[in-house]
C-alpha cells in the first residue's frame, strides 16, 4: 500500500466524530507537559461513536452507560503508530500543526518578564519610592506579562528613558523658552521617534502611570487632566492649553499683555494666562504679596465680592500647569512673596509641599488647627489614595489621617477672603 492512501486514510478517520474531542485533549495535555507520553486524558459524557473509538484504542469494553472514559496517552500513541505508522506528536503534529512547549514558553516568558524588570530597576530613579511601587503595579496588575507576550518588553526600557531625561535631571535636551520639555522633544531625545508619546500611545500610558504614581493620584481619564499630569513632570504638549487664573496680579513691562493684565486688574476681572504668552511675552507681575489657592470658587467669590480690593490671587486649578509655575517662578524671581494653599486631602499636601520646596512658598491658613476647625463646620468624604507629608506642620498630616476625611477649601471661604481683603 502506498504512503498517500494511508495519510488520506488517517485523515479521514482522525476527523471524524469519534476522534475530535480525543485529539483535541490529548494535545491539550501534551503541550502543558512538554510532549510526555504519560497519564491518562478523559471524555466526559462521551458520544456512541467517541466510545467505539476509546474501545478501539485500549481493546477493553465501555458499556453505553458509561459517564466518562479515560484513555492511556501511551495506548493512544501504540494504536497511531500500529495502524497509521506515525506516534501521537506526529500525527497530531500533522493535522493541527506543530504542539506548543508551554512550559518552555512560560519559562522563557518568565526570563523575559525578569530580565525587563533587571534593566528597569538598573535604572538610577529606582531608589526613589514612587518608581519602585510602579514596577510593582505593572508587574503584578499583568501589564509587563502582556507586553512581554507581545513582544512588546522594549517599551518598558523606553519608559524608563522618558522618566529618567524629565526636566529635573541633569544632561536633558534643549526645553522650551519658558523651561518645559515639549513632548515630541523629549519623545526624540529618549527614543528616536518624535511620535512615541502621542496621546492614547502604549509608551505614553506606561509613562503616565508611573507620573500618576508619583503625585499619589491616578491617570485621568480626560485629555485635559493627562496634559496637566505631563506638565507637573516639567513637560507640555500644548503651550496653548497649559493656563493659569489670576486676579489682580498686575504686570510690570511695556507689552500687549502686561497692558492687559493692567487693565484686568484695575477692574477686579479674572484673567487667563497661556503658557504661550508667558514664554513670548514675559510677565513680572507687580504685586509683590500673592496669593495662591487650588479651586475657582475661592478666586470667583473674591472677584464677585472684593473685586479690585482683592489681593493679587492665582487659581491653580488643581495640580499647578506649567503656565503656574512659569507665572509664579518669575514672580519669586522678581522679589514676590507667595501664600499658598490647597485642599486638605494628600492631593492638597502634595502639591504644597512641593510649592514650599520649588518656590519657596508659604503655606497660608494650612495648619493642623486650621484643619480640625474646618473639620467640625460640615460633612466631609473620605480621604482617598496615598498619604503625604505636611513638612511645614507634620502635625498636619498625622491629624489628616487620624481622621480619614478631607476638607476643600472652599469652607474656609469666609477667613480666605478676609485675608485677601487689602487694607
Amino acid at each position: 500500500m502506498s504512503t498517500e492512501p494511508r495519510e488520506h486514510r488517517e485523515c479521514e478517520e482522525l476527523r471524524g466524530e469519534g476522534w475530535t474531542r480525543l485529539l483535541a485533549a490529548a494535545r491539550r495535555r501534551l503541550e502543558r507537559t512538554g510532549g510526555v507520553i504519560d497519564g491518562d486524558i478523559g471524555l466526559t459524557g462521551p458520544s456512541e461513536a467517541e466510545r467505539r473509538t476509546v474501545i478501539g484504542i485500549t481493546g477493553r469494553y465501555r458499556p453505553e452507560t458509561a459517564k466518562r472514559l479515560a484513555v492511556p496517552l501511551s495506548d493512544l500513541d501504540a494504536y497511531l503508530h500500529d495502524r497509521y505508522g506515525t506516534g501521537l506528536l506526529t500525527t497530531l503534529g500533522r493535522l493541527h500543526g506543530p504542539l506548543r512547549d508551554r512550559p518552555a514558553e512560560r519559562a522563557d516568558e518568565e526570563a523575559r518578564r525578569e530580565q525587563a524588570m533587571k534593566s528597569a530597576h538598573s535604572s538610577p530613579l529606582a531608589e526613589q519610592g514612587w518608581f519602585a511601587a510602579w514596577l510593582e503595579r505593572i508587574a503584578a496588575d499583568g501589564t509587563l506579562t502582556r507586553l512581554v507576550r507581545r513582544g512588546d518588553a522594549p517599551l518598558l526600557d523606553a519608559a524608563v528613558r522618558v522618566l529618567e531625561r524629565l526636566p529635573g535631571d541633569r544632561d536633558r535636551p534643549p526645553v522650551h523658552p519658558a523651561g518645559v520639555l515639549p513632548l515630541p522633544v523629549l519623545a526624540e531625545w529618549a527614543t528616536g521617534d518624535t511620535k512615541a508619546l502621542v496621546p492614547g500611545s502604549p509608551l505614553e500610558q506606561l509613562v503616565l502611570r508611573a507620573l500618576a504614581q508619583r503625585t499619589g493620584g491616578d491617570v485621568p481619564r480626560v485629555r485635559a487632566g493627562r496634559r496637566a499630569l505631563w506638565e507637573s513632570a516639567g513637560a507640555i504638549a500644548d503651550d496653548l492649553a497649559s493656563q493659569v487664573l489670576v486676579l489682580n496680579i498686575g504686570a510690570e513691562g511695556d507689552t500687549v499683555v502686561c497692558d492687559w493684565l493692567r487693565d484686568a486688574a484695575d477692574f477686579g476681572i479674572p484673567f487667563r494666562l497661556t503658557l504661550h504668552q508667558l514664554a513670548t511675552d514675559p510677565v513680572v507681575p507687580a504685586a509683590r504679596t500673592i496669593f495662591v489657592c487650588e479651586n475657582p470658587a475661592v478666586l470667583r467669590a473674591a472677584a464677585g465680592e472684593l473685586q479690585d480690593t482683592s489681593a493679587a490671587l492665582v487659581c491653580t486649578e488643581g495640580v499647578p500647569s506649567a503656565a503656574c509655575h512659569k507665572l509664579l517662578g518669575d514672580a519669586v524671581r522678581a522679589g514676590a512673596r507667595l501664600h499658598w494653599r490647597a485642599d486638605f486631602d494628600w492631593v492638597g499636601l502634595r502639591i504644597t509641599a512641593d510649592a514650599v520646596a520649588r518656590h519657596g512658598a508659604r503655606p497660608w491658613r494650612m495648619t493642623a488647627a486650621d484643619y480640625t476647625a474646618a473639620l467640625s463646620k460640615g460633612e466631609s468624604t473620605p480621604l482617598a489614595g496615598p498619604p503625604a507629608a505636611s513638612p511645614w506642620d507634620p502635625e498636619l498630616a498625622r491629624t489628616i489621617e487620624e481622621s480619614g476625611s478631607t476638607v476643600m477649601e472652599e469652607r474656609l471661604l469666609p477667613a480666605l477672603l478676609s485675608d485677601l481683603t487689602r487694607t
